[in-house]
């Protein structure tokens, strides 16, 4: 769990979805996926066991397919706030990195992921 001296907070807009890190990411994702394009995010991949996510709210889901990862935007705002997986034993999960402050995304290394196409990075 985030150290509270040193984690990170992402928000949404109106401040009900609030997720701390435990640290900036040092590499995010940009995905070019027909979800991914059209939500906007880019993605910072962390341990489940590191991030709190605390809602004032309740956040809507949507799977695609009903197939991998559940999709979390702020019921409020309409914000992607994160992916959560679906299948058990996965340790990961996505943190839409547009809700960190701007300092922090622009010094992050951006990845693009072809997931339209290829499936590759470059």
């Amino acid at each position: 769990m985030p150290n509270a001296a040193e984690d990170v907070l992402a928000t949404c807009h109106c401040g009900a979805v609030s997720i701390r890190l435990p640290k900036a990411p040092a590499e995010i994702t940009h995905c070019n996926c027909s979800l991914c394009r059209r939500y906007g995010v880019l993605w910072a991949y962390y341990a489940i066991a590191e991030v709190m996510i605390e809602t004032k709210i309740p956040t809507d889901t949507y799977a695609w397919g009903g197939k991998n990862v559940d999709f979390h935007r702020c019921s409020g705002c309409g914000c992607v706030t994160h992916w959560y997986p679906r299948k058990a034993g996965r340790e990961n999960l996505g943190i839409n990195a547009r809700l960190l402050d701007p300092k922090l995304l622009a010094a992050a290394n951006v990845r693009y992921k072809d997931s339209a196409d290829t499936g590759l990075f470059h």
